[in-house]
């Protein structure tokens, strides 16, 4: 009894060791990120972006996706340039975010290139819309089984939306056609909604019917587009349902998820899509709108300190989508901390991932290994700093996170 009551004494020892040294280990990795942003905050920044490196950069990006456009209009999914392998794989949520990003392109630069190539995309999901008895219309992607995706209408309605901001001389008949779609489409995505303000996450191909229970990205992406044809294409009816959702969707992805795990994947999923959304929001005239400020703050915080989007190892371009607008809500409210904070890591993070893309103004180590002049690769981002695989949304996020450097933070 002796030996056993020794030996279970020795166990006990060693598992108090290693959960003091476990513990010893976060607390040491902890000190050690929060050190990397106070060293940002006192200038000693590992980044030093500039308008000359982020004009090239979303010069090469805007070739990429251009590049990789199809005839029918849609894009090359996913591009391997060290093997010369195009993956067959396909994701219609995807291809739709894609078409976003070149309307998002042409109206920073409106180009003719850039408007035939959104004409061209938008003609390949009209070519594969259906509508329904009530006028709303929606996507039966191709090769789709019996289910679409609520966030290929969402992100395509956003396409819609944002070319017609920026498109001044386009042809008469082509506007009428991209307007009287939106509506439609916009119908339909209303039609998703639940009776707590967020959204079936699919719907049935046959009769449109939703589907299914909300999804962070696309209860985000819906919330945006509806937010954005509220405030630019006067869809002011809108706005009492907006707001409803827009509270709804930050209760269920943000307060609730957090709750539950502190580092939700919920919440990363809702991340930009809220911060853009609540953004859009916070600088109108409606009700009440100077709150929704708090909710990108508070979203961005979480994203630097708690899911610490500087120490991922995969691309996190999606992040600076949403942390550059709290730098600008930062910026009006004049908020020097908060200012400094979120610069630190818009440089050093925004960086860091222009050198992982392929020909781009600063290569890593990795791609100077590996040069190329394919043109389905040069402009290109990497997922991760030494993976060659080239996915379409990838590098449509990061230019849209360019663009976003350009206009607030770097004033290009």
């Amino acid at each position: 009894m002796e030996k056993k009551n020794v030996k279970i004494k020795r166990y006990f020892g060693i598992v108090v060791i290693i959960f003091i040294v476990i513990v010893l280990l976060f607390l040491i990795n902890n000190m050690v990120y929060q050190q990397k942003i106070d060293n940002n905050l006192n200038g000693i920044s590992e980044g030093n972006l500039n308008c000359k490196i982020l004009d090239k950069s979303l010069e090469l990006g805007t070739e990429f996706l251009l590049n990789n456009q199809k005839p029918e209009g849609n894009f090359n999914y996913e591009y391997d340039w060290i093997n010369q392998l195009m993956n067959t794989a396909d994701s219609e949520v995807r291809q739709a975010g894609a078409l976003w990003g070149i309307a998002l392109i042409y109206k920073n630069n409106p180009t003719t290139r850039l408007g035939e190539a959104f004409e061209k995309g938008f003609e390949f999901f009209e070519n594969y819309s259906v509508e329904g008895n009530d006028g709303s219309k929606w996507i039966e992607y191709p090769n789709s089984q019996s289910l679409g995706r609520t966030g290929t209408v969402a992100l395509l309605s956003l396409s819609i939306i944002d070319f017609l901001r920026s498109a001044e001389d386009i042809d008469k008949e082509f506007k009428e056609k991209l307007t009287s779609n939106l509506d439609k489409y916009l119908k339909f995505l209303i039609s998703l909604r639940l009776d707590n303000g967020q959204f079936h996450q699919s719907y049935y191909l046959n009769n449109g019917t939703g589907y299914g229970s909300p999804s962070p990205y696309f209860d985000g992406e819906t919330l945006l587009a509806l937010v954005k044809a509220a405030k630019y294409m006067d869809k002011r009816e809108l706005i009492p349902m907006i707001l409803d959702s827009a509270n709804s969707t930050y209760i269920a992805h943000v307060i609730e998820a957090l709750k539950i795990d502190p580092d939700s994947s919920t919440t990363k999923g809702f991340f930009q899509w809220g911060c853009m959304s609540y953004f859009e929001i916070e600088t109108t005239e409606w009700i009440n709108s100077d709150k929704y400020s708090n909710n990108v703050i508070y979203l961005t915080d979480w994203m630097i300190d708690v899911h610490r989007t500087l120490e991922r190892t995969r691309n996190t371009a999606y992040a600076y989508e949403g942390i550059i607008h709290a730098y600008e809500i930062a910026n009006r409210k004049n908020d020097s901390y908060l200012i400094e904070k979120y610069f630190s890591v818009i440089d050093e993070g925004l960086y860091k991932l222009t050198t992982w893309q392929v020909g781009g103004p600063i290569p890593n180590t990795f791609l100077k290994n590996n040069p190329t002049s394919d043109k389905f690769a040069i402009g290109g981002v990497m997922n991760h700093k030494e993976e060659a695989p080239l996915r379409i949304d990838v590098t449509q996020h990061q230019m849209h996170a360019v663009i976003l450097a350009q206009k607030y933070v770097y004033d290009c």
